[in-house]
């Protein structure tokens, strides 16, 4: 997710370190990790330069490990975006891979008290061996989809749909006096649904808590979005989303229509 956010500021990644800390160190553990965290690096093109491992003993309990990192890129610095957003661009979605990395907390006690484990059947999705598989798809990784967009300079504003949701992380990308108005949200995929329905959350509270099937949003100009689509597809972003445009107003987000 830290490249995601990178390429959000206009930014290339160029590097990730991790910190991976347990009480007694499993090498095959530690090996799947940062494994996963390379192929993380691959599919951000950037490099997985180092990192730190530390065991301390009595801080962890048996199988238990804390894992944190950060990447590094560069912009110059008149291609930090956000740049000249206004009322009338448009903006394009871009489908995420299912809940990411944000909203577990309440989604493990959604599990707990529909009486299911991680080892049970999924519910949203009878592709996976059980509901932990699911839950571990990996957030997806933007980068190479929206470099091109930033190397044709097509691209106002990227907003990376995490903790807050739709609601609250587009609104950092737009200035005062513009809002932003959905009009075409995508129906919601069955991880979200199953959750809609187990949490009883309204629409306004699971568009603030999950990203349900946006994970990035592209804003360019009206003129240009023919040009991002193409760029987008030719990254392998076969479905791009029209989602709606902003608009002069409040510095907020409105979504018509409900969720389903």
């Amino acid at each position: 997710m830290c490249v995601n956010d990178l390429i959000v500021a206009g930014g290339e990644p160029l590097f990730f370190l991790d910190y991976f800390a347990t009480g007694h160190l499993q090498l095959e553990e530690a090996a799947a990790v940062v494994k996963g965290i390379a192929k993380g690096c691959e599919q951000a093109g950037c490099g997985l330069i180092g990192g730190e491992t530390a065991e301390m003993p009595s801080m962890y309990a048996p199988g238990d490990y804390d894992l944190a990192g950060f990447s590094v890129g560069a912009v110059q610095k008149d291609s930090i975006l956000p740049i000249n957003v206004q009322a009338g661009d448009v903006l394009l979605g871009l489908t995420s891979s299912g809940i990411h990395s944000n909203g577990f907390s309440l989604v493990r006690k959604l599990i707990e008290r529909e009486g299911l484990t991680y080892s049970s059947p999924c519910p949203w999705d009878g592709s996976k061996a059980n509901i932990g598989e699911s839950l571990l798809t990996p957030t997806k990784i933007y980068v190479k989809a929206c470099l091109p967009l930033l190397k044709a300079k097509v691209v106002k504003a990227m907003a990376h749909i995490t903790g807050g949701g739709l609601l609250e992380n587009l609104p950092r990308s737009l200035p005062a006096g513009v809002g932003a108005s959905v009009t075409n949200h995508p129906p919601l995929p069955p991880v979200f649904k199953w959750l809609k329905n187990a949490s009883g959350l309204d629409d306004t509270e699971m568009l603030r808590t999950f990203n349900c099937g946006i994970g990035m949003v592209v804003i360019v100009d009206k003129s240009k979005v023919d040009e991002a689509i193409l760029l987008l597809q030719g990254s392998g972003e076969e479905n791009v989303i029209m989602l709606g445009e902003l608009v002069a107003g409040a510095k907020e987000v409105t979504v018509q229509g409900e969720l389903s």
